[in-house]
């Protein structure tokens, strides 16, 4: 909170008794205005405050004589700013012959980050040191945010073909039942894209890519979505899954998620009171799915590095976003109240219209109701090297000890995506992969593994070779 200014010396004496701390700091005199005014660049930079001259170390009031030339150089000296900044200057009579001085300014939101003869500084408790080029990097980005950020650049090379016209489609048809478009939006998928900002000037956007894009290589190797199991509590255990596919964001919340079902045990348990067997998994797959649909929309898609994984050990689940929380939205702030901020709004607004979450900032926080009700521990949130990491605690190894995942399949998703696929092989004499995914919705890979289970039961088999064969049910 930025201490209040003082206007007289016993309102001085009352801030001095604070002492020295995030948004206030002493000088002993003007002989040291470089040094304050790196100090006002950090409040800039933070939540904004005060630095008071004719003040000793250990707080003491010592003051000395200022004239108007004096107040003239502190304004010369904040001229020195960029962005400009506001700076109040107070003058406060201590003696006859000697005043102190309050330098005020508010938190530059916004405008951040500030400089000062062109370096950025910031405030870390009672100390102000060189801003980090990382942090000094990231919020200059923010501070374009609203007209020049990754998403909303165009996307050089990328044509109307590149993009999946189906799931572009399949937008527009979840945005009229949710009431979130007019039913009167064309079918036009250019079109589609203007009305939701991916298209600008006829030119397509790099978010139109993320949210649609059909092939992501060489170009676009950041698309990524990892998805591993591996037996025990290390990621050094034996790997039981291990895939790594480029995709479009929505491809990614529909795999990931089929990842999930298929890698969990399902449980049963009798409700008291109930005759009835209610079949669950350790985690509620909304909450999963919540967490997910966070990691896809808000990572960092600027860096050509980054990537979602989905890591399940025997006793927790862990969803990793490259990426680091907006600025002033803290990790422990994802516990309880906060602001929704999206990092990359115009691929949150895509999801948001298909009705797949709100805009209040509430997920995180009914992801820990959901749990709670769920009866297991609310997830962790944290943020190391880069990443946002947010950990389910929970048993994914089965009571009989074996690994989830090398059990029969029962769980109702992937039962109806085997079954839907079963189907479309029947009712075409041949049939591609990529037909075979369109009418899904899942991944060509994804599909290559259903396929591969089906035929390991027994269910369908290969007719011809590899290249130009095709797949036919066992009756």
């Amino acid at each position: 909170m930025t201490p209040p200014i003082p206007t007289n010396l016993k309102e001085l004496s009352t801030l001095i008794e604070r002492g020295e701390g995030s948004a206030l700091e002493f000088k002993k005199t003007t002989g040291e205005l470089t040094k304050a005014m790196q100090t006002l660049c950090a409040f800039l930079n933070g939540m904004g405050g005060t630095v008071l001259f004719g003040i000793r170390p250990d707080g003491r009031i010592e003051a000395q004589g200022v004239s108007d030339q004096t107040l003239r150089d502190i304004a010369q000296a904040a001229d020195h700013f960029e962005p400009p900044a506001h700076v109040s200057i107070h003058r406060i009579k201590v003696h006859t012959d000697r005043d102190a001085i309050a330098v005020a300014v508010e938190g530059g939101r916004e405008m951040r980050p500030f400089v000062y003869e062109g370096r950025a500084y910031e405030r870390v408790s009672s100390t102000t040191r060189r801003m980090p080029q990382t942090k000094y990097e990231r919020l200059l980005v923010e501070r374009g945010h609203a007209k020049r950020r990754w998403e909303n650049l165009p996307a050089e090379g990328l044509a109307l073909k590149d993009l999946d016209r189906k799931e572009i489609l399949r937008t527009r048809e979840l945005a009229i039942q949710q009431n979130r478009i007019s039913p009167d939006t064309s079918h036009d998928i250019g079109e589609i894209l203007d009305r939701l900002g991916l298209r600008m000037d006829g030119v397509l956007t790099h978010a139109a890519q993320m949210l649609y894009g059909k092939r992501f290589l060489p170009h676009y190797t950041q698309c990524l979505l990892k998805m591993g199991r591996f037996r025990g509590t290390e990621i050094t255990g034996e790997i039981v899954d291990n895939r790594q596919e480029h995709m479009n964001a929505f491809a990614m919340v529909r795999e990931g998620m089929a990842f999930l079902e298929r890698t969990m045990p399902l449980g049963a348990r009798f409700p008291t009171g109930q005759i009835f067997r209610e079949d669950r998994f350790p985690v509620p797959l909304d909450a999963l799915r919540e967490i997910l649909l966070n990691a896809v929309m808000h990572r960092d898609y600027s860096h050509y590095s980054g990537y979602v994984a989905i890591v399940v050990f025997d006793d927790r689940i862990e969803i990793r976003s490259y990426g680091r929380l907006p600025t002033g939205i803290t990790v422990k702030q994802l516990s309880g109240q906060h602001d929704s901020k999206p990092v990359n709004p115009l691929i949150a607004e895509a999801f948001h219209r298909t009705g797949a979450v709100e805009v209040w900032g509430r997920g995180t926080n009914r992801v820990i109701a959901m749990c709670k009700k769920h009866g297991v521990a609310p997830p962790i949130f944290e943020d190391r090297q880069g990443f946002l990491i947010v950990t389910f605690k929970a048993p994914l190894v089965a009571a009989d000890g074996l690994d989830a995942s090398t059990q029969k399949t029962t769980q109702k998703t992937t039962q109806k995506t085997t079954q839907k696929i079963v189907e479309l092989i029947g009712q075409h004499r041949e049939i591609t992969r990529k037909k075979l995914a369109d009418e899904t919705g899942i991944s060509a890979n994804g599909i290559k593994y259903h396929l591969k289970h089906l035929q390991k039961k027994g269910v369908i088999r290969r007719i011809g070779p590899d290249k130009g064969g095709h797949w036919k049910v066992v009756r």
